[in-house]
């Protein structure tokens, strides 16, 4: 009898971790290992060297993370910890295991003053103390683990946990008119999606480290994002645009944070859907 290969999710009650245990049914090929914060917290490293004796998994998807972006201003030490050193350690202990490494990183790596689609070797110069958190959990995965797959992601969103998307429907509800930046431009991401373009790298016949981007394609402000979700939900709620001056954080976003998506699909010959097809999908899903 031939012995499944066992994949650890960590992170699993996030967004990501939730839509990967919602598709493990179409992938009985593998036995998953989901492993929730309240299970396995990351930068609990002696829990983290256990898990691996008691369960010695082939593959480690890393979908933990610290990421309230704002609150990491004041909470740098733990961002650091959980999206920085963390990481490093479970990348070392994959190799040790002799074990995969898929980890979860962020358009927020780059600075956001650039005009075209940032590529995997673009400078980075992160803004905020989350985007720099993560870039150090890249370095780290990457020196103690070559052998890693770092995918870069941004403006992820769900059916489950918060996001933008979910925010939007529930304030559109509640309101006659919301104010939303208009002059942040990036890609939005359908973690469902997401989820498929990790399962198809890692049933891919060939492993191929380094960093990847992924998002769903299209280059929008999140006004453009609030619009489709007006126009898809149909909601009368009136989205004013804003500018960021407008609407202050304790944390800077980047101005553009759009990435180049080619590397990936011509690796592991991955499909880009539309963000607005996604974003339809998700819509149709959550009122299901």
């Amino acid at each position: 009898m031939v012995m499944k290969q066992k994949i650890l999710v960590t992170g699993s009650n996030g967004q990501l971790g939730k839509e990967l245990r919602d598709i493990a049914t179409h992938f009985p090929q593998y036995d998953f290992i989901f492993l929730g914060r309240e299970d396995l917290p990351i930068h609990h490293f002696e829990m983290v060297r256990h898990y691996f004796s008691t369960y010695h998994p082939q593959y480690v998807i890393n979908c933990a993370a610290y990421t309230a972006v704002d609150r990491a201003e004041q909470e740098k030490d733990l961002a650091f910890q959980v999206n920085g050193e963390a990481v490093g350690v479970l990348a070392a202990v994959c190799k040790e295991h002799h074990c995969r490494f898929i980890h979860i990183s962020t358009d927020y790596v780059f600075d956001g003053n650039g005009t075209a689609p940032y590529k995997e070797e673009d400078a980075v110069s992160p803004v905020n103390t989350y985007g720099a958190s993560k870039l150090e959990g890249e370095r780290q995965a990457m020196l103690l683990n070559p052998d890693s797959i770092i995918i870069r992601t941004s403006w992820v969103y769900s059916v489950h946990g918060k996001n933008f998307v979910r925010t939007m429907l529930k304030l559109m509800a509640e309101k006659e008119s919301i104010n939303v930046v208009s002059d942040q431009a990036g890609s939005p991401t359908y973690a469902a999606d997401l989820a498929e373009a990790i399962m198809d790298i890692i049933s891919y016949n060939e492993w191929k480290p380094g960093i990847y981007h992924y998002s769903n394609e299209g280059n929008i402000t999140w006004f453009d994002f609030a619009n489709a979700i007006k126009e898809i939900s149909g909601s009368q709620c009136v989205v004013n645009p804003i500018p960021t001056s407008s609407y202050p954080t304790p944390a800077k976003r980047p101005a553009y944070s759009v990435m180049d998506k080619t590397k990936i699909t011509q690796a592991f010959g991955i499909g880009l859907k539309d963000w607005k097809d996604s974003l339809t999908q998700m819509i149709t899903c959550l009122s299901n």
